[in-house]
């Protein structure tokens, strides 16, 4: 499960930080594509910015922003109530983004590490940041180290949480998921719990972990009585290979970088640390005891303080 992330449903604080919100192109799916065979044929694998969903929590310092980047399959919400923490503890301004084709960002029949780098880009030219400390989890660690090699003016500091700048192993399972949430058929205008109960039960055959299906299911949603999954099923399927894998890089950032592993995941091994140390030679590997591949969602409060510890530092 190298490339997911689990939903964090914690609250670990009371107060609310001002949000807000702002949303991309907004897409349906039911079944397979929501491109039609025309804009499919036309639209090559393009690697143009597209318009991303991030929300904003406002921070009274005036530090340098914190931009977190989500896994396959999650979205910015994945990262809410740490987002919230992090600026009551560090008066630092967060942003939480859903990269293309997840969340509440644009479709595209593009699904590289090069595009989500020039959406991100893109973004934070929008909203003339000009710098930034980028945090990616799995897939979105990913795109942080590529924007972080190939853009390193943007990035003053790099957390990668639990993955490495090697390729990941996990193609057949991410597929069999693919696979299973395009054969979900949901009735339309029904309850919503109806319709996610009954997504679930399809699931199940084919996604045995309780905590996997319920990750998946927070990409059903409802549009007009019709009901659907969020994400671009095909574009991540076409893309697979792309996901799991990483861009060959002869050059090196060389910021300051943490490598956040969980002590229980096998996705940031010493087999990776040489290619590691040749791309980040300021690299910083810890890792969280009795955490798995979701370190924010298992051990929330240790991880806050480990990002504090290395912003600050």
């Amino acid at each position: 499960m190298s490339v997911l992330c689990r939903v964090l449903t914690r609250r670990l604080l009371t107060a609310q930080p001002q949000r807000l919100s702002v949303v991309g192109a907004q897409c349906f799916c039911s079944g397979a594509s929501r491109l039609d065979g025309a804009q499919r044929d036309s639209a090559a694998i393009s690697t143009s910015p597209v318009n991303l969903s991030y929300d904003v929590y406002d921070g009274k310092e005036d530090g340098i922003p914190l931009v977190f980047l989500h896994g396959l399959f999650g979205s910015k919400s994945n990262f809410h109530a740490i987002a919230k923490s992090l600026v009551q503890r560090t008066g630092r301004k967060v942003l939480t983004v859903d990269a293309r084709n997840h969340g509440n960002s644009t479709h595209s029949p593009g699904l590289t590490y090069e595009a989500m780098t020039n959406d991100l880009k893109h973004l934070l030219n929008q909203l003339h940041i000009g710098k930034c400390i980028l945090i990616g989890h799995s897939m979105g660690g990913k795109t942080a180290m590529v924007t972080a090699l190939s853009q390193p003016s943007l990035v003053e500091r790099l957390v990668v949480v639990d993955i490495s700048p090697v390729p990941t192993s996990a193609r057949t399972f991410m597929k069999g998921y693919i696979e299973a949430m395009k054969d979900v058929k949901v009735p339309s205008n029904i309850p919503r719990s109806t319709a996610r109960r009954m997504a679930e039960d399809q699931l199940r055959n084919h996604v045995k972990e309780h905590s996997v299906r319920h990750f998946l299911l927070t990409n059903l949603v409802e549009q007009n009585g019709h009901y659907g999954w969020r994400i671009n099923l095909e574009a991540i399927s076409n893309h697979l290979m792309d996901l799991m894998g990483f861009p060959k890089f002869n050059t090196t950032y060389d910021g300051p970088t943490l490598f956040l592993g969980g002590s229980n995941s096998e996705y940031l091994s010493s087999e990776d640390y040489p290619e590691i140390q040749r791309l980040f030679p300021y690299a910083d590997i810890q890792y969280i005891p009795d955490a798995s591949h979701w370190i924010h969602a298992d051990k929330p409060l240790e991880f806050i303080s480990s990002i504090i510890t290395f912003v600050q530092s």
